[in-house]
Formats: C-alpha cells, structure tokens, sequence
C-alpha cells in the first residue's frame, strides 16, 4: 500500500483499535510500531500488537453492576477489534474477562496484517508529524524523542507517574496440597469455569505479619533522582507501597480474605494470597495485585515464604517502569485533537485515561472521529451518561487540570443519580446509559 489517509502511530491496544476502526471505515491506514525494529520497551517482551504487560485481565465483565463491564458492552456494539479478539483468547477469571496474552496479541496482529487498508510498519517515529492527519497512540512508554517532540508540541512538560507489573509463576511449581481453587463468592465469569478459577494461598495472622514485615524491610529498586518526585498511579501500585500505609492494609485490598471458606478449615484464613490464571493451557499463574518494586532476589526470597509456593518458580517477576501521560483536558479538543495542532489526535494512556479496556476504547473514539472528520462527516461526542462517553470526558474536560490524574472508568464519573437508593444505583446507571448509548448508536454512520 503506497498512500495512507491517515497515520497511526504506536501499536499497543488504543493504537490497534484506532487503526482498526479507521480501516472499516475503508480509510488507508499506516500503522507505525518500534518494536520489531530491534528496540524494545522496559516493559515488553514481544514485538506483537496491543501486547499486554502488567496483567492478562480486563477486568469485570458485569455490564449491569460495574462500569467497566459496561464498556466493555459499548466497545462490542461499536465493532471493537480489542473486545472481539478477546473472546477466543479467554481463560477462566470468575466474573472477570482475562485472556492468553499470546494468543490475544496474535489475534490482533494477525487481524490488522491481514486487512487491505493497514500498513504495518516496523519504525520508530522520533519527532510529531508537521502535516498529514495523525493519530498518537505510543502508550506510556513513549520513546524518549518522540515524548520530547510531544512536550514541544504541547507547550508544556508532560507529566510522569510510575506502574508496576505483577510476577507470574509456573503452574507446576505450585503446591496444592496447601491451595485450594475458588473464586471470592463463587463467581463464574465469561472465560467459562466452575466458579473455582482462582489459586488461594491461605495465611494465619503470624505468616500474614511476617510477610508484611518482608514487604518493608525488603530490598527495593533504588530511584534515580528525577524519579524521586514521580507519583505512583493508585490503581497499580505497589503491594509493599500499600504494606507501609499501616499493617491492615493489604488484608482490606489484593490480601482480602472475606468471603473465602478454605475447605481444609471451613474457615476463613487470615489473609490470602490470589494467583488468577494466565495462559490458555493452564501452565502460567499471574499473583494478582502483587505488582511490586521489590529486587528480584528479595521478590524470590519474600514470596516463597507465601503458603503453596514455598518452591514457586517464576516465569516473570515483578518490575517498575515510568509511564508518560500529557494535561489531556487543557490539551485536546472534545474529539482529541491537539489544540495547538489540529490535524493531530491523542489515544489511549497517554490521554490520562488508565487501564488496558479503557485505553483501547478511546483508540476506538479517536479512530472514529478521525474516520468521520476525512469522510466528511459529523461524528457527536458519545453522551455523558454513557461509559465511553463519562471516560471521554474525563479526558478531554470534566475534571481540573492542576490535578489531573490517570484515571479507570467508574460510575464517579458520570452523571449523578441522587433519587435513587443506593442499592440500586449501580443498575440505574447502566440502565440509563445503555438507552442513552442506544440513542446516540441511531445517530452514527456506520462504516462500510
């Protein structure tokens, strides 16, 4: 393919999904990816598309209790490439939607390579384009030159906070005379199950002490001085970041052991400690909400003082690395143009917004306003009541900039519901969005 219509920049999930979008609209599409060049991330491991790095989980898919299952429901109504290349990757979660990464990332790759209006290009793009509609989607791990290019661009510096990525251990290693297999609640989600999709690693009140002690006294990756001042996103942080917060932190958040009977007691534990399968065959186990900063060593050390994986072996273990976002709100338009140049749009975590699902559905908003603006079309911001519409407009407006932060979909973000009671909130939300979504559906061309 010799001409593109529009160049995407930045292969991950909203870079992907952009792409995708623009290209059943019939549009030419460059699709630009670094990896594959011989240059790599400091989180990624493949040169695959909308490669997934610190979890294989997207979370719930509750479309009618939670607003991330919620959008997951919108992404499918409007043709998500993301959401459709999920399904056949799906591994057991309970009542969360989690993938293979693999498998995932293949399905995606191969989808995008095989579709006559995308070029995959394997370069490094160093500086924004001057001309040409573009849309920016390097994720938060933009390559140094490019991020220059993008401050110089935006008039400002761009902000800085830090993610951390969660170990994963070999199945067989894992001791299950000691583990037992449930979900909190029994849950069974849409990867299928038995309501048993979990790994449970109980502890008493002593071994629960004794591993937080570890936590703080653990060696800890040593910062460099421009990261001393570099805030963590509280959506990932640290397990041994929370441990300092006070003794009981972790048993009310990734340790909580409310609502698991441990069959060998028929009791509650202490604490307990959640590995959620990652890989379709079963072989890999991802420690859930153990993203950490501990060294290597100490991460061997402190872990396998955990009950079941006293002889764990690790396929990965836990990282630290510094994500980039830009002042969405003051910077871009409501459809994601860059004031100070338009024919450039922002899409996915570098815009502010945080979470894989919630990356890719504003590659989906940005890829579609793009799509309607060279076809000469109008294209509506999605309603406000709408999850795509709630994590838009946190982006691009609905929130003060001194303090902008990442942010994950939630029904915080949307218009409030005061007449109605709180147990049924969560529903009414959902309720109102789905009509409301469904009214602005009408109004949308759809692509070719």
């Amino acid at each position: 393919m010799s001409n593109h219509q529009i160049h995407v920049i930045g292969g991950g999930l909203a870079g992907s999904e952009a792409a995708w979008q623009l290209a059943q609209a019939g549009i030419k599409v460059r699709l630009s990816e670094m990896r594959g060049t011989g240059e790599m991330t400091p989180a990624h491991q493949t040169d695959g598309l909308a490669e997934l790095v610190c979890s294989n989980s997207f979370r719930s898919d509750d479309a009618d209790k939670n607003a991330v299952g919620l959008l997951h429901q919108e992404m499918r109504r409007l043709g998500s490439l993301i959401m459709d290349r999920a399904e056949p990757a799906k591994v057991p979660a309970g009542s969360a939607l989690a993938v293979d990464r693999h498998v995932f990332s293949d399905g995606v790759t191969r989808a995008l390579a095989e579709h006559p209006n995308v070029e995959i290009v394997r370069e490094r793009i160093d500086t924004l384009p001057t001309q040409g509609m573009t849309i920016v989607a390097t994720g938060p791990l933009t390559a140094a030159a490019l991020a220059s290019s993008i401050g110089e661009a935006a008039g400002m510096e761009h902000l800085a906070f830090f993610d951390a990525i969660a170990p994963v251990i070999h199945f067989d290693s894992i001791d299950m005379e000691e583990c037992w297999m449930a979900n909190r609640w029994d849950k069974i989600g849409p990867g299928g199950g038995e309501g048993k999709d979990y790994i449970n690693c109980p502890m008493n009140k002593e071994q629960y002490q004794a591993f937080v002690q570890g936590l703080l006294d653990g060696e800890k990756t040593e910062f460099k001085e421009w990261e001393s001042s570099t805030p963590y996103f509280e959506g990932c942080m640290p397990i041994e970041v929370m441990a300092s917060r006070g003794p009981e932190t972790l048993r009310h958040g990734p340790m909580k052991p409310m609502g698991l009977d441990n069959p060998k007691t028929g009791r509650w534990p202490y604490a307990v400690v959640q590995l959620r399968q990652d890989n379709a065959s079963g072989t890999l186990w991802n420690m859930v909400g153990f993203q950490t900063k501990l060294k290597h060593g100490a991460q061997v050390e402190l872990f396998r003082t955990i009950p079941g994986l006293e002889k764990a072996e690790f396929a990965r273990l836990g990282g630290l690395h510094r994500n980039t976002f830009i002042q969405s709100p003051k910077l871009l338009d409501p459809t994601l143009r860059l004031k100070s140049a338009p024919h450039i749009r922002f899409a996915g975590q570098m815009t502010g917004c945080e979470g894989y699902v919630e990356s890719a559905a504003i590659g989906l908003i940005a890829g579609r306003f793009a799509a309607a603006e060279i076809l000469g079309q109008e294209l509506a911001p999605p309603p406000a009541d709408t999850a795509l519409g709630a994590l838009l407009g946190h982006v691009t407006g609905n929130v003060e900039t001194a303090d902008y932060q990442p942010m994950n979909v939630n029904f915080g973000l949307f218009p409030t519901l005061d007449d109605v009671k709180k147990k049924q909130r969560k529903e009414a939300y959902t309720a109102r969005a789905r009509a409301s979504f469904g009214r602005w559906l009408g109004e949308v061309v759809e692509p070719a």
